[in-house]
Parts: structure tokens; C-alpha cells; sequence
């Protein structure tokens, strides 16, 4: 997953951050309203964790902003407030879940889970393709119900092939989404073809199909055909 940490508590925001990180994910984060806008214009996100009180502005202008273009990231509010107006406000203007503070990070993870679940894989824990089946909570691989074994990037790489599965992703989206928007700096994207290389040889030599296809001068494209 790539998430967005938009909180102003330093401790809570490196707590979150941390958690996450260590399970693999690709964390981001904005501690202030100028910042937190910056980020939601140019990059997208898995799920953005959002708080409301924000120095400089309200996170509740943040999320009008992300509706208002219509991006499809999702939205999860964090907030101290727990006035049920509040709670109404942000669900109304198109957040998927609100949790109130303190929280425990467990319950956290669980919610960003089930949001990323919903809209990205019709709230489904198996997510399969054809012979391939990936369980989202495992975080395990299946290819014709035999394991297979990918490293953290190849497994992440794979679900976010599926998720985009008939689209064509550039090397660049690919870099941003699974190793953050600071890798819109590099030279080159040469090192995703080797992760994509490793991908398709496990797969196949799994008994996997050749799904994964290179598309000249744009990127890769997971299609069935």
C-alpha cells in the first residue's frame, strides 16, 4: 500500500509512519495543510489518512479539494473531534471512514484495510486472476493453489498490476507507487524491469500464464490476452 500521513503530532504521525512502514508499505507523509495540499495535487494515494486541524488550514478543505478533482484515493479522517456533526460533515463530502483519537494502531491498520479493500477490490479478501490468487490479509501468493514465494516489492507489484489490470502503467507511475514520490528524481526506472523480470519468472515457473506484457515507449500492462 501507498498511504498519505497528513497529522501535525509529531509523535502520532512518526507512530503511524513506523507501523506502517515496517509492514512493507510505502509511507508519505505532510504535517501541515500547505504541505498535505502539495502532495494530494501531484501524487496519488492508496489511502490518505487525514487529520482535521491542520496548521495553516482545515483538513476538511484538503478532502473538498481531492473530491472536487474526482481523484479515487481513499480517505480515512483522523481526528480528536468526536461531535457526530463533525463525523457527518466529512462522511458526506466523500470520506470512506472516520476514527476518532487515541485509536490503537491495530484497529488503524484494519480500517485503511477494508477502505483500500472496497475500492479496489469489490471488498474481497481473495483477490484472483485467473489461476492466481492473492490473499490481501496474508499478503500470500497462489499460483493453480500452490505458494508461491515473492519478495515485499514483487508481491506489491503484482497487486497493483491486478488492480490496474487491462491499463497500461508507466515506469514512472510504477516507481512513485511502490517506492515513493521521491523517486521521481532518478535517473532512470532501469531497476523495474528487473522486479518485473523476477515477477513474470516466478509466476511462470509456478505454472502461471504470461500476463504481464511490456507496451513500447508507455510501459507494462497485465491483460489476459
Amino acid at each position: 500500500m501507498k498511504l498519505l500521513i497528513i497529522e501535525d503530532e509529531k509523535g502520532l504521525r512518526e507512530s503511524i509512519e513506523e507501523y506502517f512502514a515496517e509492514a512493507g508499505n510505502i509511507c508519505e507523509i505532510a504535517s501541515t495543510y500547505a504541505e498535505a495540499l502539495a502532495k494530494v495535487s501531484l501524487y496519488r494515494y492508496d489511502c490518505i489518512l487525514l487529520d482535521i486541524t491542520l496548521p495553516g488550514g482545515n483538513g476538511i478543505d484538503i478532502l473538498k479539494t481531492i473530491k472536487q478533482k474526482e481523484y479515487n484515493d481513499g480517505i480515512l479522517i483522523i481526528s480528536a473531534k468526536n461531535s457526530l456533526d463533525d463525523r457527518l460533515e466529512g462522511l458526506d463530502l466523500g470520506a470512506d471512514d472516520y476514527l476518532v483519537k487515541p485509536f490503537h494502531l491495530s484497529e488503524l491498520r484494519a480500517r485503511v484495510s477494508a477502505i483500500i479493500r472496497r475500492k479496489s477490490f469489490n471488498g474481497s479478501n481473495i483477490l484472483l486472476f485467473n489461476e492466481i490468487a492473492i490473499d490481501l490479509l496474508a499478503k500470500s501468493i497462489k499460483v493453480n493453489d500452490q505458494p508461491v514465494k515473492l519478495t515485499r516489492k514483487e508481491y506489491a507489484l503484482l497487486l497493483y498490476f491486478v488492480a490496474n489490470k487491462e491499463k497500461v502503467v508507466s515506469k514512472n507511475a510504477i516507481a512513485e507507487h511502490l517506492w515513493g514520490d521521491g523517486i521521481d528524481m532518478a535517473n532512470n526506472f532501469d531497476f523495474i524491469y528487473s522486479h518485473i523480470k523476477n515477477l513474470r519468472k516466478k509466476l511462470l515457473e509456478a505454472g502461471s500464464n504470461d500476463y504481464i506484457h511490456a507496451t513500447y515507449g508507455m510501459g507494462y500492462k497485465l491483460t489476459e490476452q
